[in-house]
């Protein structure tokens, strides 16, 4: 399935004649690639998408060692290279032509100095922010980028199966990281889509923990939390916990709260209904066990181009769940010192407007 470019930039056209906007610019990698088709990181260099809507055409602004891949990757055909020599924003203010009064920008992203070159090169321009537009189109997934989702899923899924399998005592969560990066590779991911997290015994409280020198030992929760970016640009973002050796009671008893938490938010979810109910219902779960104190963190996030995005998935969102929403549902209990249990699915609000779960490894209780 291929993506809609075209659509997708005539509707950031409609937006910006309808706010008498004059100029569109977009620096933002993801967007630029949401809207293009061209995916790279620019580092310390210029690199923007401008729309003029003044001549009702766009501007590809990228890098010159860049310009190649550009040319073949990028919807928007007229490029203009910047060598590393070149002012970006006299060269900006060269292809812009006439009187430009608004500027849209994305306001998170335009640094200081960003602002201060603009302000140099168009004094007369004033700002808006196309940033919460730019939300609203990404926030709903067609069913092209679904399929490209579920293919950086399917390969996430192939690294845990086949990770697990190396788990043994003495191991480092560290040693165990590098293995599951290298079978991403070479399962036919670019890479991780994040730094891949892999926690061991007390360390699997720590939900964002850095995997290091510990090693796993008898009766360890081991938490994984990882994802992988595929060369068509979509993320995945999935989290298991299992325990070394042997399991006592108390871990079957977290890790079912958990499992139950989890299906409970999956459960809730459908078109129509506040965000904040799959959070709600999730907590609870976990509220009435006993361990609400040791759940304090949102249920999930939006995914897709970048791995953290629109929606946010908290008890206190009451924007409408509908349809084209992907998000995680990952509901936690962290002890300080003890441990702690993570399960993560992928859920997407279909064309009917029920949960569709893009993860499928399984949730029962593994014992490595």
């Amino acid at each position: 399935m291929t993506i809609d470019y075209r659509t997708r930039l005539n509707a950031l056209q409609d937006y910006l004649s309808q706010n008498n906007v004059d100029i569109a610019m977009i620096t933002t990698p993801a967007n630029v690639f949401y809207y293009t088709g061209f995916n790279s990181d620019p580092h310390e260099r210029f690199m923007a998408l401008i729309m003029d809507n003044q001549k009702k055409q766009c501007i590809l602004f990228v890098p010159t060692l860049d310009k190649e891949i550009a040319d073949s990757e990028s919807f928007v055909k007229t490029i203009v290279p910047i060598s590393d020599e070149e002012d970006p924003f006299a060269k900006l203010k060269e292809n812009l032509q006439g009187n430009i009064v608004r500027f849209g920008l994305e306001m998170k992203t335009v640094s200081m100095f960003q602002h201060r070159h603009l302000a140099s090169a168009f004094p007369e321009a004033a700002y808006d922010d196309i940033q919460p537009f730019i939300n609203a189109q990404r926030l709903e997934k067609s069913r092209s980028e679904i399929v490209y989702v579920q293919k950086a899923v399917d390969i996430i899924e192939k690294v845990l199966a086949e990770g697990i399998k190396k788990v043994k005592i003495g191991m480092t969560e560290l040693e165990l990281s590098a293995e599951l990066e290298y079978l991403m590779k070479k399962f036919g991911a670019e890479g991780p889509s994040f730094s891949t997290i892999v926690l061991s015994g007390e360390k699997a409280a720590l939900p964002h923990g850095t995997p290091g020198n510990r090693s796993f030992q008898n009766g360890d929760f081991l938490l994984i939390d990882m994802g992988v970016v595929i060369q068509d640009g979509y993320c995945s973002d999935i989290t298991r916990t299992f325990i070394i050796g042997e399991a006592t009671d108390k871990q079957k008893e977290i890790y079912d709260i958990v499992l139950k938490s989890n299906q409970a938010g999956i459960h809730a979810v459908k078109a129509g209904v506040p965000l904040k109910t799959f959070d709600i219902e999730a907590r609870n779960i976990i509220k009435k066990s006993g361990y609400g104190d040791y759940f304090n963190n949102r249920v999930g996030h939006g995914l897709g181009i970048e791995v953290h995005e629109e929606p946010s998935i908290h008890e206190n969102n009451d924007q409408t769940a509908k349809k084209g929403l992907l998000f995680t549902i990952e509901p936690g209990i962290y002890i300080p010192g003890y441990g702690g249990v993570r399960i993560e699915d992928e859920v997407y609000i279909n064309e009917k407007g029920v949960a569709e779960i893009l993860t499928s490894f399984s949730k029962d209780l593994q014992i490595l």
